[in-house]
């Protein structure tokens, strides 16, 4: 489990087809105080350390193996050499919970409709999927490449959802998602465990 709150940008140094794909991620986490198989998510995917270490010139480093269906179901270019991922530990007994439960498991790839200036936050429109339109609500939570976020509005459309969040300045220093994104772009998207269960009781009732 994770809280959606970023604790540091990894950078992607090098992939190795495998089996899976085999992908290594510098990172100021001390290597000495990750466990090999922790759990860190990755923008948003919750992924198992596989290997770890520092390396001179590049510094700390961990490893971790992205499956073919993973590599599906998330954005494209997710796993490529010299992409930025937000990253976040996974939660201990007695942490803060600043954001919301976030599991790691992506649900569909929000496409971004517009991004515009809102004083000094950034007002970016996406869209989900029609499946996932009803899991989405004004001012519920919603995980955008691993990062906690409120949801403003919903509006359906034809093919989905379209909702709009607001990127404080603390959060673009701070994400990935103050990276420069135009329209088109793909965000790992997961939404809120509280609305999935909701909606999965409904269906059975």
């Amino acid at each position: 489990m994770f809280t959606g709150i970023i604790t540091d940008i990894g950078t992607i140094l090098d992939t190795e087809a495998r089996g899976d794909l085999r992908v290594r991620i510098r990172s100021a986490y001390d290597p000495a105080s990750i466990a090999t198989g922790a759990s860190i998510s990755c923008s948003g995917v919750c992924l198992t350390v596989v290997d770890k270490g520092v390396q001179e010139g590049v510094g700390n480093w961990f490893a971790v193996d992205v499956s073919g269906e993973t590599q599906s179901k998330t954005a494209s270019g997710q796993w490529v050499v010299g992409r930025r991922l937000n990253l976040e530990r996974a939660l201990k007994v007695g942490d803060e919970l600043g954001g919301h439960i976030v599991t790691g498991h992506v649900d569909a790839v929000a496409r971004v409709v517009s991004v515009s200036a809102d004083g000094d936050s950034k007002r970016i429109t996406l869209l989900a999927p029609k499946a996932l339109a009803g899991f989405i609500a004004p001012k519920g939570s919603i995980t955008l490449d691993g990062a906690s976020l409120t949801v403003n509005e919903v509006n359906d459309v034809g093919d989905g959802a379209e909702f709009g969040i607001n990127i404080i300045p603390h959060t673009a220093a701070w994400t990935t998602l103050g990276d420069v994104m135009q329209p088109g772009d793909g965000i790992n998207l997961e939404i809120d465990i509280l609305a999935r269960y909701l909606g999965r009781m409904h269906a059975v009732t």
